[in-house]
């Protein structure tokens, strides 16, 4: 009997979804073996993200006799998914040994309450991951365990080594690496440095490593947090009772009741046990290089770095945005979420009435797996939908954090066109990203990035504006009120902080045979 053609249709969705659950589960399964059986990287391919940008990782660590550290790190590692949406992953110490449970996906699909009971002891970390090194894979999963004879040793990172290959080359004959992160490399130079217990070997690593790292390290005894000299990535220090607590952004501190004590400083080795938290060592910084798009989209509005509230440091920069590129308009809009304080602030620098209009779906991440093309398409209207009669016959500003390949927004505006709306003028709250960030970002090769090779007026027409402008990045400085000498601007004008030597890909461990 033959199918009509709505019925037609609905059985090749039902069998196009089944083909894929089926591809993904397929590929968790080989994941699932290769991490217990793989001693080298393999050949695999990696997919790439609809925006072209990705984030890089949340880290979370609390040191606390009497409290449920994994209950406690499982809420801190929500609070944290921004940072990472690939992978979660607790370990435990209970005095005696490391327990952990890692998988592929959320933080809320990775744990239940039966794997959160079944980890009791007092002192933990956690890990939210975005595929900066290795691919999207569950061996690649964190935190990296390593069960050596006499001891072991665990660690999360956020960050990117891009001296890890030099390193794996090092590393002696009998070291099998189950991973293709260069996390797990760190692990094992760490291990083999010099020193008589984990701190001092740490601090005799610190120059071996070039590129970016926040990390804590667990033992059977005690939490070790440390950061690059350079201070790329955010790191920061709480106390919830008489517990201490070290992770990405003061927001996980916020969600867990802990308050906010400092900053770990760049270089700057710190040991948590039961005599409390203390400086063990400290590496000298020659120069500070704070991540200046930490403040444009990494972070979450309600975190404070450097004592600046990143909700302030982009309403600022849109009231900047105002200054230097004014236009007429009846509303201003923002492409949620990151661009929704700089819009406010362009909004009440303008005096141009602030607008709801791009209904955020919320179940949809930064990233998702986009299998064909025409379910590619359909991921803007899965992620954003307009309000329709708002805009129809208005000229209207939209504000965005930041344009990467362009494709995003060219299809945002498509679909504001055939709402009726009369003007569209797009504002983005950074410089225009010309150059990969080899630091702890994803982002594409330099030939991926529009701005790279087309001029303002040329995206503007590509992406179907009828105005376009940046930010600069003078303003863009201006608005984090930090010392230009303290930032990492690299990815806005190419100027790194380290030498790279021709780049760095993150499948570099992936195309080893």
């Amino acid at each position: 009997m033959l199918l009509s053609r709505p019925k037609c249709i609905d059985f090749l969705t039902r069998l196009a979804k089944l083909i894929l659950i089926s591809y993904n589960f397929l590929l968790m399964r080989n994941d699932f073996f290769s991490a217990k059986k793989s001693t080298r990287p393999e050949r695999v391919f990696l997919k790439t993200s609809e925006t072209g940008l990705r984030d890089k990782c949340g880290i979370f660590g609390i040191y606390g006799k009497g409290e449920d550290v994994a209950r406690i790190s499982f809420f801190g590692l929500y609070s944290l998914q921004h940072r990472g949406q690939e992978g979660a992953g607790i370990t435990v110490t209970d005095g005696k040994n490391l327990k952990s449970v890692k998988g592929l996906g959320l933080v809320s699909t990775v744990f239940d309450e039966e794997k959160i009971n079944s980890l009791k002891g007092f002192a933990s970390i956690g890990h939210t991951r975005y595929s900066t090194t290795g691919g999207n894979k569950l061996c690649n999963v964190q935190p990296v365990v390593l069960n050596l004879k006499n001891d072991v040793f665990a660690l999360a990172h956020n960050g990117n080594i891009i001296n890890a290959m030099d390193l794996a080359k090092k590393l002696p004959n009998n070291v099998k690496l189950s991973s293709t992160n260069d996390t797990e490399i760190m692990g094992w130079v760490i291990k083999n440095s010099s020193g008589k217990n984990w701190e001092e070997k740490i601090f005799s690593s610190f120059k071996k490593f070039q590129g970016a790292f926040s990390m804590i390290a667990l033992t059977k005894n005690k939490l070790i947090a440390f950061r690059d000299t350079y201070g790329f990535r955010p790191l920061v220090l709480g106390q919830l009772n008489g517990s201490y607590i070290v992770c990405s952004e003061t927001c996980a501190l916020d969600t867990v009741g802990a308050k906010f004590v400092r900053e770990v400083a760049p270089g700057e080795i710190v040991a948590i046990d039961e005599k409390g938290v203390y400086t063990v060592g400290k590496v000298p910084s020659s120069k500070k290089s704070f991540c200046l798009f930490e403040y444009v989209y990494l972070a979450r509005p309600d975190s404070i770095f450097n004592k600046q509230l990143v909700h302030q440091v982009r309403q600022r920069s849109g009231e900047i945005l105002s200054y230097e590129s004014p236009v007429g308009a009846d509303l201003v809009v923002a492409v949620p979420d990151s661009g929704t304080s700089a819009a406010i602030g362009y909004s009440k620098a303008s005096g141009i009435p602030y607008g709801e209009v791009l209904i955020k779906n919320r179940y949809i991440g930064r990233t998702f797996i986009q299998p064909e093309q025409h379910i590619r398409e359909m991921g803007v209207k899965l992620k954003f939908n307009p309000l329709k009669k708002i805009v129809k016959g208005k000229r209207i500003i939209i504000v965005d954090d930041s344009i990467v390949r362009g494709t995003t927004m060219k299809k945002i505006i498509k679909i504001l066109r055939g709402c009726g709306v009369k003007k569209i003028h797009i504002r983005v709250c950074s410089p225009p990203v010309t150059d990969p960030c080899y630091f702890g970002i994803d982002t594409p090769d330099k030939n991926r990035l529009i701005a790279s090779h087309m001029t303002v007026k040329e995206i503007e027409k590509f992406i179907g504006a009828d105005s376009l402008a940046y930010l600069s990045l003078d303003g863009l400085k201006k608005a984090s009120r930090i010392k230009s000498n303290k930032l990492c601007t690299s990815c806005f004008d190419g100027k790194y902080p380290m030498p790279v030597e021709g780049g760095f890909r993150k499948d570099v461990f992936e195309t080893i045979n």
